[in-house]
């Protein structure tokens, strides 16, 4: 069930044992300049990315963007569920290169030759209007930040006003802690190592963290992340 974890922001519980991730919608329409309603990742096709909506009191026709931290099946197959969608979703370059076939990544390493086999029946569907972002693109009050490792085109969205930050698989969440995603589920874990202490020392203040996996940090969310770079 949606649950909301502050004022402007809810998390939908799309993750279940061994496969899925969280997606989260921000309503910023009364707190900021640039108001207006976001989803962030949509988990895995078939279920409940609907549902979840409506249990946090909203419908399809109420999203004004989707922000995609990466590819992967379980962060973008329940844009097939909302047929109905109409918005621009955002995608980090390399990542929207390699779901237009622009960009193929390396056949013979575990993860590349997963994507591209797996591209052809699980996509973002081609009627949506999907657009590229790189490093530092403002998008209404998120700032992209490119965060590469676990995909080429991994994306990090922050909430500057907010003191959000939408992570994806740059690190997961378990036990309360951070920690890099494993290497059998990435393409290069130095890389993301890299990508997190970037991400760390650049971005400013984050109270509220939201992963692909594991619960949110709800406070502190900057803390959690040094104390993860000290460990690194």
């Amino acid at each position: 069930m949606a649950r909301q974890l502050a004022p402007c922001v809810w998390l939908l519980e799309l993750g279940i044992p061994v496969v899925g991730a969280n997606a989260f919608l921000v309503d910023d329409g009364t707190a900021t300049r640039d108001g207006a309603v976001t989803l962030v990742d949509a988990g895995l096709p078939w279920i409940g990315l609907r549902r979840e909506l409506g249990d946090a009191g909203f419908r399809v026709a109420d999203i004004d963007r989707v922000l995609i931290t990466h590819y992967d099946i379980d962060h973008v197959g329940g844009l097939r569920d909302l047929p109905d969608l109409d918005a621009p979703v955002f995608v980090g370059r390399r990542d929207a290169d390699l779901l237009a076939g622009i960009y193929d990544p390396p056949l013979f390493h575990h993860k590349g030759a997963f994507h591209r086999f797996v591209r052809r029946f699980v996509s973002i569907p081609s009627r949506l209007d999907v657009r590229s972002v790189d490093d530092g693109t403002r998008i209404g009050g998120f700032t992209a930040h490119h965060t590469p490792g676990h995909n080429p085109g991994h994306t990090a969205y922050v909430h500057d006003e907010l003191g959000v930050g939408f992570l994806g698989d740059l690190v997961w969440e378990r036990g309360g802690s951070l920690t890099p995603p494993e290497w059998w589920d990435s393409y290069d874990t130095r890389q993301i190592k890299r990508s997190i202490r970037r991400f760390a020392g650049t971005v400013p203040p984050l109270e509220l963290l939201c992963m692909g996996h594991g619960q949110p940090i709800l406070r502190d969310g900057s803390e959690a992340l040094s104390r993860l770079v000290r460990r690194l």
